[in-house]
């Protein structure tokens, strides 16, 4: 009886430390495996190449963004990536009227999606906001459609860079409603309820002489109905909305 004990309690040891390393592998391999989907933009740019890597956060579904360089006196340098619908002020579904949704594509005013990034950039339509119009878009060289799940951006700038510069990132994801954002915290914005938890800046500071990895963090978050640009760097607020990456890297080529 006790040899059977033993050779029975050694079985099941090993049993117990190959479903361990099974599963380790398993782990393993499924990150090995995660696809990264490629974008290119401004190809033709004469610059600083970079590759910016995205990976999905547990409450990633279906942002727009959009990805910047400025000096580090924070004036806007160039536009480096921006989700289609904002760039051509194009959205999936169009409106009616400001409160009636149509299914199929038309042009929308959203002012509350990239509100940072849209007045950092400067560039104010004949309605008064800095929203893109189909008759005045940012360039395609520097847009593209939303990529479905993890994507790396590879991307130049204009003219090349010199010293250091800040990247820059902003991504908002429409109905993300909070504890705090919820329905009726401002039931009267339209604005407000297109966007519920207001979009999330990130940045980093690059400098051109160290290669290796740069990782994006949150600083603050846009107005949250696009009604000016300023940056408010309290996030206390702000909690799936800060998941929708989990992480973002960059690295110089």
């Amino acid at each position: 009886m006790k040899n059977f004990n033993f050779y029975t309690s050694s079985a099941i040891i090993l049993v117990l430390v190959l479903v361990m390393l099974t599963s380790s592998n398993l782990s393993i391999d499924k990150k090995a495996k995660t696809n990264f989907e490629i974008v290119k933009t401004n190809i033709d740019g004469k610059g600083t190449g970079l590759s910016i890597e995205f990976t999905p956060g547990k409450s990633h579904n279906h942002p727009t963004m959009a990805v910047w360089i400025e000096d580090m006196n924070e004036n806007f340098i160039q536009t480096l990536y921006v989700s289609k619908s904002v760039a051509t002020g194009i959205f999936a579904h169009g409106e009616k009227d400001k409160h009636l949704w149509q299914s199929q594509p038309g042009a929308v005013r959203r002012p509350a999606t990239l509100p940072y990034f849209l007045h950092k950039r400067n560039i104010m339509a004949n309605d008064g906001t800095y929203l893109p119009t189909p008759e005045n878009t940012i360039p395609d060289a520097y847009s593209g459609a939303t990529p479905i799940a993890a994507f790396n951006l590879q991307t130049k700038t204009d003219e090349p860079l010199k010293g250091k510069f800040r990247l820059l990132f902003e991504v908002n994801q429409p109905w993300d409603w909070n504890d705090y954002w919820h329905n009726n915290l401002y039931p009267d914005d339209f604005d407000y309820k297109t966007s519920c938890q207001p979009a999330v800046v990130y940045a980093v500071t690059i400098y051109m002489d160290k290669n290796g990895d740069y990782y994006l963090n949150p600083i603050g978050h846009s107005h949250y109905a696009g009604a000016n640009g300023k940056l408010f760097t309290n996030l206390a607020t702000i909690t799936t909305a800060k998941n929708i990456f989990k992480s973002i890297k960059a690295t110089l080529y």
